[in-house]
């Protein structure tokens, strides 16, 4: 996934943005509004009766959907070795779309009517592309180092909600979105002897899933979490159903657990981070989901023999700070917003 996954999320009327391509992911994004996970799906507001504050519990989760996240990018990489990017995400959301079905037969077929079906497909297809680019990027590079790239999501988005969003985004905020960018220049060292191109994949995959965050805030108000996350799966399986029987090849019984692991583990990891935002403000969270730079670095280590290098520790402390910082822009924006709609009424 990415950083929260490139299988990242965003679900919630007050969402977060989680970085991982696989979380049906990326580091949390935030407000469009008041909410909005990096990152996780926006969604029409979830009734008070749902929100129970409970800030512990709700760091809790999302460590918990780092930890997640993390373990299905380092499978997506021992995979990735094997295997093509798209067959990987080809069974990945086969799995989510399945899990997800059984939640909507669950609960009724309420939960898929939907006032927004372009911005579903278009949402669908840009989380579906980050994941396979991501992926992709995991065959070449260090988990700890696609991950701390594909944490410049919020970034990207910051600068993509002033033509899509007609938002206005102050000098505090693109000078945070600059030293971020340096934060991945310092991890991706373009020049230098280690670059690699594929060092820019995990950089794509934040764009695109960037503008899936971005589809997912102008369905905020209007979607539910539960419609959000199926079309999510149903339009990625099917896009990713149009070109991975070109590129599908035999698999062991070994491979094929493993897949469907992959999509069980970032699909837990995202419902995790749905339930997190119940229990806190995304402001709160959102520090905590940079855990997943410590997960994917240990990971890497035990599985790989891989440790991340003196300046992609420093580059993933400024992207972090940056992101960090722009979330604090995005929760004093949200309060303006909110305290100027009830000085109106």
């Amino acid at each position: 996934m990415g950083p929260v996954s490139p299988l990242r999320a965003g679900f919630g009327a007050n969402t977060v943005s989680v970085t991982s391509p696989h979380a049906l992911p990326a580091p949390l994004t935030l407000p469009l509004t008041p909410d909005r996970p990096v990152p996780l799906l926006a969604a029409k507001a979830e009734p008070v009766s749902l929100r129970h504050d409970a800030p512990l519990r709700g760091i809790g989760l999302v460590l918990l959907a780092a930890m997640f996240f993390s373990s299905s990018d380092v499978i997506s990489k021992y995979l990735a070795a094997s295997l093509p990017a798209l067959q990987i995400t080809w069974i990945r959301y086969a799995t989510f779309a399945g899990l997800m079905l059984a939640v909507v037969a669950h609960g009724g077929h309420v939960h898929l009517r939907t006032r927004r079906p372009v911005l579903h497909i278009l949402r669908g297809c840009g989380l579906v592309c980050s994941s396979i680019v991501f992926v992709t990027g995991l065959h070449y590079l260090p988990v700890a180092d696609a991950t701390a790239t594909g944490f410049v999501t919020p970034l990207f988005v910051t600068a993509l909600s002033i033509p899509l969003l007609g938002e206005r985004v102050g000098w505090r905020r693109w000078a945070a979105t600059l030293v971020g960018l340096a934060g991945v220049l310092i991890v991706v060292r373009p020049g230098g002897q280690g670059f690699q191109l594929a060092s820019l994949l995990p950089m794509v995959s934040a764009l695109s899933w960037a503008f899936g965050l971005i589809f997912t805030r102008m369905m905020s108000g209007t979607e539910n979490p539960i419609s959000t996350m199926t079309y999510s799966a149903l339009v990625g399986l099917a896009v990713v159903s149009l070109f991975a029987p070109f590129y599908w090849q035999p698999m062991t019984a070994e491979e094929l657990v493993l897949c469907l692991l992959v999509g069980l583990i970032s699909t837990t990891g995202h419902w995790f981070m749905i339930l997190a935002f119940r229990h806190a403000d995304a402001s709160v969270l959102a520090p905590f989901t940079y855990s997943q730079l410590f997960w994917a670095s240990l990971f890497g280590f035990f599985l790989f023999s891989a440790l991340p290098d003196v300046w992609t520790i420093v580059g993933s402390v400024v992207i972090a700070c940056s992101g960090l910082y722009t979330a604090h822009r995005e929760r004093i924006r949200a309060r303006e917003i909110m305290a100027a709609r009830t000085g109106a009424r």
